[in-house]
């Protein structure tokens, strides 16, 4: 296979640290735009970007672009892309995606449409007229965007989110990916400390000593490319040996996470033994209040938000006992995050700085403190 135009989407907020992860890959052409990172490389990449890309929802496969403001137009753009790179004559290949302002705005009647001209172009080069579609799934997704469609090709499956080490989960757990992200913000080292007053499932304690100790986060999964016949599984064989050489195994990185919630407990070290850290992290029950930060460690939160205005008062509550116990500085550095525009008033300081980020469809401020 020749070059690969590859699409990562990414939370929104996150686009600099998933530029940073993919600049490791051994890839050219990285662009950045809101909400995911492009960019090429060679096919031993899909196995690559999928095992060890921390911050990314997904890859997939840039099939083409082009302007379609017409169904004629969307079904002779579809038809002329080589799908028979990677679909074969048996692969099941269904059609999702969106469309936003634009022209061809029936989301279905796009879906029909692109399915049929995928059948035309398969359909021609394979001399078959029905498909059985028994094979492996090669998810078609399409974007169509100001009347600019774009086709991807899926090759994860699964969100990259699902790690595979939490089958359960708290009521309000954070996304993997976001988690990640807020680790990688927190500028967690191999030597780094770690703390979380309100550890719900673990999660970012989790993600910290992955990043801490480079464990690939794709390591416990698999992906829909791995059952494509079109790459060979010797390529994933190597990828996941070389991830496995690059863990730190001797890294003194260390977290401490607790929780009001003794079910919680009991989730975050399950969680934690299933992804292989559970050496790396004590969990313990225990009140916010009684919660003191340790000399050097970084602590990172994420407290309840609340929705409505009873729970909302609550959280801000929770917000002020929260300064209180963590009185953040130089040796004691801190990063929250939280949707609460006045979270700094209650929390009772100024933020050294502050990031915007998406907590699925929650706009929220990445609060840090350091100094």
């Amino acid at each position: 296979m020749e070059e690969i135009r590859f699409c990562c989407p990414c939370h929104f907020g996150l686009e600099s640290v998933l530029k940073f992860e993919v600049g490791r890959l051994n890839v050219t052409g990285i662009e950045v735009t809101d909400g995911k990172v492009c960019f090429e490389g060679d096919p031993a990449v899909i196995a690559k970007a999928n095992i060890r890309l921390a911050t990314a929802e997904r890859v997939l496969i840039e099939l083409g672009r082009f302007r379609a403001e017409t169904f004629e137009q969307l079904f002779e753009g579809v038809a002329s892309l080589p799908l028979e790179r990677y679909i074969g004559r048996t692969d099941a290949f269904p059609v999702k995606g969106h469309s936003l302002n634009s022209k061809l705005h029936s989301v279905p009647h796009c879906q029909s449409i692109i399915k049929k001209a995928a059948c035309k172009r398969l359909g021609q080069r394979y001399g078959i007229e029905w498909f059985e579609e028994t094979g492996a799934v090669h998810q078609l997704q399409f974007q169509i965007m100001k009347d600019i469609c774009t086709l991807y090709l899926d090759t994860s499956g699964a969100g990259l989110h699902k790690r595979g080490y939490r089958k359960n989960s708290n009521a309000a757990p954070i996304k993997e990916t976001l988690a990640a992200g807020i680790i990688d913000l927190a500028r967690v080292r191999p030597d780094s400390i770690v703390c979380d007053p309100m550890c719900g499932s673990g999660t970012l304690l989790i993600e910290a000593a992955y990043k801490a100790l480079r464990v690939a986060p794709g390591l416990k999964r698999s992906f829909a490319a791995e059952k494509w016949q079109q790459l060979p599984a010797e390529l994933w064989k190597k990828e996941r040996a070389a991830a496995i050489a690059d863990i730190d195994h001797e890294g003194s990185f260390k977290a401490y996470g607790s929780d009001i919630d003794p079910l919680a407990i009991d989730l975050s070290v399950e969680n934690a033994r299933k992804a292989g850290v559970g050496s790396k992290i004590a969990f313990r029950e225990l009140d916010v209040n009684e919660f003191t930060p340790r000399e050097g460690a970084v602590t990172v939160v994420n407290p309840p938000y609340g929705e409505r205005l009873l729970e909302i008062k609550e959280a801000q509550e929770l917000y002020k006992r929260l300064g209180e116990r963590l009185r953040p500085d130089r040796q004691h550095p801190a990063v929250i995050i939280s949707p609460d525009e006045e979270f700094e008033k209650y929390f009772g300081k100024q933020a050294d700085k502050k990031r915007k980020l998406y907590n699925g469809m929650i706009k929220c401020d990445l609060y840090m403190y350091f100094k």
